[in-house]
């Protein structure tokens, strides 16, 4: 009976020994110890990538994940200050905003052999040699039909005059609406010029602009913008308290569909770490729970998807639903074009 205690004893100390060696040579020397950093929004975004990815990430690792939150630009511009002597180790961006961290050098070239999970991954999801999509939502039309008197289904429809002073937008990235009214126009993002007349028109039916989430929230919420461009997952957020909100799939255009995207830092001494979360973000496990959390689409096609999301605009289950439902603006473009795009907008739509 002794032996039968010492040898189980023995055993779970072996493997427990084994457990702890196998994540300090994972970390290497030079990585034991030292926490993991990830670049990300805050909010629900870090709480869900802590709880999806991080958790996991430190229970097979060992190692801490910490977190450095803040807007995309912000984020930029701290990386770019310290290109030399990188402070985090892995980077959340959007897809086209990774361009300028490529263009600046700051991101690694993925190998994809460390990233098994990345053969389940739909197409529109590898956006580079250097960055990688980790979930696809859509800015496009939502409104709360008990206060528009028509029913929206295209992004032509916003030009009614029954919506006048209803819509609101973000004043942030107008990206999504310069591309839209170029397309109508016989555009697109690279002659966006085309749309600027038709844009014009559609002053009379703004109410406001945002810069938030959350002032995007409660504009639809009150009805003081009963009519919305507006990134899905923030419609499906108001959805899920209750309110009735139609999210529109546009017949016309299609939703303009944005990926965030992940990226390793150059010069970042957790290379293979690195590499462990990214692939556990992949995951069909993480990526299920980040769905239903936030409700934006998965990039790995293996990921199931909640009844009561599935159709949404913005989260797309199969190859077709990308095709038929999705605009992605040229990457490069976007990453190009945006601050002219700003200056315009501000010039000729904010400023009355």
């Amino acid at each position: 009976m002794r032996n039968r205690s010492g040898g189980i004893g023995w055993t779970m100390g072996c493997i427990a020994l084994l457990a702890v060696l196998a994540a300090g040579a994972l970390a290497g020397p030079a990585e034991a110890g030292q926490p993991l950093v990830v670049s990300t929004w805050g909010g629900n975004w870090k709480d869900i990538l802590q709880k999806a990815v991080g958790e996991r990430f430190t229970k097979e690792t060992g190692v801490p994940v910490e977190y450095e939150v803040g807007g995309t630009i912000k984020r930029l511009a701290d990386a770019r200050v310290n290109k030399d002597n990188p402070l985090v180790d892995i980077t959340l961006t959007t897809t086209h905003v990774a361009r300028l961290y490529i263009s600046g050098g700051l991101f690694e070239r993925l190998d994809m052999a460390k990233l098994p999970n990345s053969k389940d991954l739909f197409r529109e999801a590898i956006r580079s040699p250097n960055h990688i999509g980790l979930w696809a939502y859509v800015y496009t039309i939502a409104y709360r039909p008990d206060k528009v008197p028509i029913q929206i289904t295209k992004w032509a429809d916003l030009w009614n005059p029954a919506l006048k002073n209803k819509i609101a937008m973000p004043d942030f990235d107008p990206s999504h609406i310069i591309v839209v009214s170029a397309k109508l126009s016989g555009g697109d993002e690279f002659t966006w010029q085309k749309g600027s007349d038709l844009l014009l028109k559609l002053k009379p039916n703004i109410a406001a602009f945002f810069g938030t989430d959350a002032q995007s929230q409660d504009l639809l919420k009150t009805g003081e913008a009963p009519v919305q461009v507006i990134l899905s997952a923030n419609a499906i957020h108001v959805m899920r308290q209750g309110i009735k909100v139609n999210l529109v799939n546009p017949t016309d255009v299609g939703g303009i569909t944005g990926i965030d995207s992940v990226g390793i830092m150059k010069g970042t001494k957790k290379l293979d770490l690195a590499y462990k979360f990214v692939d556990i973000a992949l995951s069909k496990e993480a990526q299920e729970q980040i769905v239903r959390t936030l409700g934006v689409g998965p990039t790995n096609h293996l990921a199931g998807v909640p009844p009561e999301l599935k159709g949404v605009a913005g989260v797309f289950t199969s190859p077709e639903e990308w095709t038929k439902y999705a605009y992605i603006m040229d990457d490069e473009q976007r990453a190009k074009a945006l601050d002219a795009w700003k200056e315009w907008f501000n010039a000729n739509m904010v400023k009355q």
